[in-house]
């Protein structure tokens, strides 16, 4: 995708009239917020207006978001009926999600997580709980350990449900914090710095062909991933 001096690039992983699915850079918004930073929608519609040549207002439908300081693979819908469609598809848990996290301590090597996670929206932060409480959602996800050493381990997580800051909050819960994660128990890490999550696969039907489809991104090779060998 070409770009200005001012906004980042963003590859695009599959386009077709139905669909745009890009891998989303660390530290760029999902979606326009109070800050006027470059935001994947809004730069995906600047994109489809020059390179379709659209007048007016070009329609994109944003379905699901990555945290800011997330990367990897991410659906937009370029239609109001994919759009109407993917939504179903992520409110019935159909669309699979694979992401790869690196996070602090020996992991164990398989498990599933299994927590009750409330969001502040006053201070952008999610707490989790063992139990039911309040207004909690029930947050599953599962797991595998790639790569270990003496303190880091590379996870490879399939999410089961889909919340805010889930693969965060949930493997702080149990001790083991995301590298770079200064919001959940990474305290030395600089504000704004990029965290070690990245989203690395998405399935899920297509919205008119109905065709299982499977979208990767590249697998992270740099710091800090680079401490291993894949």
């Amino acid at each position: 995708m070409n770009t200005t001096n001012t906004t980042p690039n963003i590859p695009i992983i599959f386009e077709d009239n139905h669909l745009l699915v890009i891998d989303k850079p660390a530290g760029l918004l999902s979606q326009e917020d109070y800050t006027g930073n470059p935001d994947v929608l809004n730069l995906c519609k600047q994109y489809i207006k020059e390179k379709y040549n659209k007048p007016g207002n070009v329609y994109l439908g944003l379905v699901h978001r990555l945290d800011r300081p997330v990367s990897g693979v991410m659906v937009l819908a370029k239609t109001s009926k994919a759009a109407s469609r993917l939504s179903y598809q992520i409110r019935k848990r159909t669309i699979s999600k694979t992401y790869w996290a690196l996070v602090k301590g020996q992991s164990p090597v398989f498990g599933e997580l299994v927590h009750f996670l409330d969001k502040d929206n006053k201070t952008n932060t999610v707490k989790a709980y063992n139990s039911p409480k309040g207004q909690a959602k029930e947050s599953r996800l599962k797991f595998i350990t790639i790569k270990t050493n003496d303190n880091f381990s590379v996870i490879e997580v399939d999410l089961i449900t889909g919340r805010p800051h889930q693969i965060r909050v949930q493997f702080a819960k149990e001790g083991h914090p995301l590298w770079g994660d200064h919001k959940y128990g990474d305290p030395q890490s600089a504000k704004g710095k990029d965290i070690a999550l990245r989203a690395v696969k998405l399935e899920l039907e297509h919205p008119t062909t109905k065709e299982l489809m499977s979208f990767k991104a590249p697998k992270p090779t740099c710091h800090p991933w680079n401490m291993f060998e894949y």
